[in-house]
């Protein structure tokens, strides 16, 4: 099956949509989070720049290591009834962590609990509303 030249710009425009609410998203939520939370610490002369960075990388992290950590705790979270789905969000959030070093550190391990769950929200809205625009794509193509 060959798509058209039109139907690969929607496709490429749900995409780039998709990609800028995640970094929207994130980056309000990082925002947020560290200003309400001293227990997680991005640096601090660069909140913004840092923030979007952070975003940037968890955003990497989500699309590359995360489908293969849900996909081999399938039992785990079936069996906690989706409950440890945000431990696979902490997980990300402490190797991004690691991976950016002095400039994000979360120290607090509920805390960085409480940021994974409210990335889940932020992810299941962010999910629904990308659905909504696919869907007005197509009834409109």
């Amino acid at each position: 099956m060959h798509l058209s030249n039109k139907d690969t710009k929607k496709i490429r425009a749900i995409k780039f949509i998709d990609w800028l609410l995640y970094m929207v998203g994130y980056t309000l939520v990082f925002i947020f989070v560290t200003s309400f939370f001293k227990s997680i610490y991005i640096d601090i002369h660069n909140t913004i720049i840092w923030s979007i960075i952070i975003v940037l990388v968890t955003y990497i992290l989500n699309k590359t290591i995360k489908p293969i950590l849900v996909t081999l705790t399938i039992p785990i979270t079936g069996i906690t009834l989706g409950l440890f789905y945000p431990c696979i969000n902490v997980f990300i959030l402490k190797l991004t962590d690691w991976i950016l070093g002095s400039h994000f550190e979360v120290k607090n391990l509920y805390i960085a609990l409480f940021v994974a769950i409210f990335i889940s929200i932020t992810n299941f809205i962010m999910e629904r509303i990308i659905e909504k625009i696919i869907i007005k794509v197509k009834s409109h193509g």
